[in-house]
């Protein structure tokens, strides 16, 4: 790793996850991964101005409003060489908007007022010759090349925003134009890499890291209070119960095909969930949310775990990070056969149809042995951040070199 580590940069990353969200994402692991030798700053969403004089504040922001009113250090280092940062230029809403002029002035004045904050920023660091890294902000990002001039612009694909309905009106204009543009694309699947690829051949496939500590194989713990004396097989999924990503048709054909199961979704429910007739069907357990320390004590109690995602626009690329954590503990998985899945058609079972999950459950019931738990655990461990970090480097170093060998070729040939 430290062979092909970038060092000695400043780097910026911008993105759609604050710093002080509680919850981990991709963009803050990749942040510590490099500070090791870099230097980082992490700039949080820029907060609207509707959202900002709103009478109630919404408590995911309301730190930074916090921040802002009372004038407070907008600058604050968190780790040894990053630090977060509040931008204090208020954003209007575009996404209300039709693409028209308007929309672009609208954006581009978000784009030009937070870029003048991140100047302020860097200047108190002293940063020089940014590396500014975009992790999937398409709005508040699409300007900043032009406006910061940074020494590499890298758009960091995730997540397909033009699958939800919130974004695709824009994003699916916008998005090819900022992939077009970026010095360097990153992507976390492989289908989101060729997806990039199209629009821009500078586009690379640096896999996904996974915090798998919580989901040590070696850890010891008691079954969970509301699976004891359930029927088994235990057939479980951990994570949101989102109606855009997972197929409810799955889970009512896993109940009813294999009655002697019981289905138990760990999670919390978006609305239509909640009003599902899968609340009726008597072998599926609803636990609700819980704390994340919590999850690998219900997947080590399953027997098999599923991912009955949906096959559409917004799943046949996300990386399947659940599929990791199932995986570490060295459960047999059934999941929805998606272009992201390829990766681990090695170690799990997979689905083209709805009808094909019971027969694949038991089928990967019966063939579970020490061996295959041992083979799917080594699996898992392979994706650790700071192979991912390493691929970036790789990506980041050999753009580098090759605009400045462009740029001595133009200069000799002056």
């Amino acid at each position: 790793m430290d062979e092909i580590s970038l060092k000695g940069k400043d780097i910026v990353i911008v993105g759609l996850q604050p710093w002080y969200f509680p919850t981990g994402c991709n963009a803050k692991d990749i942040a510590v991964r490099l500070s090791a030798h870099n230097r980082v700053l992490y700039v949080n969403f820029p907060l609207k101005r509707k959202a900002y004089f709103a009478r109630n504040t919404d408590p995911m922001i309301r730190q930074h409003v916090h921040i802002l009113r009372q004038k407070e250090e907008k600058l604050r280092i968190v780790a040894p060489n990053i630090w977060e940062y509040y931008p204090s230029s208020l954003i209007e809403s575009v996404n209300w908007l039709p693409y028209t002029k308007a929309h672009k002035a609208v954006n581009y004045f978000n784009n030009r007022r937070l870029a003048g904050d991140i100047r302020q920023a860097t200047s108190q660091l002293g940063f020089r010759d940014i590396i500014l890294f975009n992790d999937n902000d398409i709005y508040n990002g699409f300007y900043l090349k032009e406006l910061l001039t940074p020494s590499l612009y890298i758009y960091y694909f995730r997540d397909f925003l033009q699958g939800y309905d919130y974004w695709k009106k824009h994003t699916s204009i916008l998005e090819p134009q900022l992939l077009r543009k970026s010095d360097l694309v990153v992507a976390n699947s492989i289908y989101y890499a060729a997806y990039s690829k199209e629009y821009n051949p500078n586009s690379w496939y640096i896999g996904q890291g996974c915090n798998l500590q919580a989901f040590d194989h070696q850890k010891s713990e008691g079954q969970p209070a509301e699976l004891q004396g359930l029927k088994r097989p235990l057939v479980g999924y951990i994570g949101a119960l989102d109606t855009a990503r997972l197929d409810e048709n799955i889970i009512r054909i896993i109940a009813r095909k294999i009655p002697a199961c019981t289905v138990v979704l760990v999670g919390p429910e978006d609305d239509r969930f909640r009003q599902s007739d899968l609340h009726t069907i008597p072998n599926i357990l609803f636990t609700g949310g819980k704390p994340f320390d919590q999850l690998s004590a219900f997947v080590r109690s399953f027997d098999v775990c599923i991912n009955p995602q949906l096959q559409n626009q917004i799943t046949k690329g996300n990386y399947p990070l659940k599929i990791d954590e199932y995986l570490a503990i060295g459960k047999p998985v059934v999941a929805t056969k998606t272009m992201a899945m390829e990766a681990f058609k090695d170690h799990t079972y997979l689905a083209d149809t709805p009808d094909e999950y019971p027969g694949l459950i038991l089928k990967a019931i019966a063939e579970n042995d020490s061996r295959k738990e041992k083979e799917r655990i080594a699996f898992a461990q392979s994706h650790t951040w700071e192979n991912s970090v390493a691929e970036l480097s790789k990506a980041i170093i050999r753009t580098l070199n090759d605009k400045s060998h462009k740029t001595r070729h133009r200069t000799t040939i002056v």
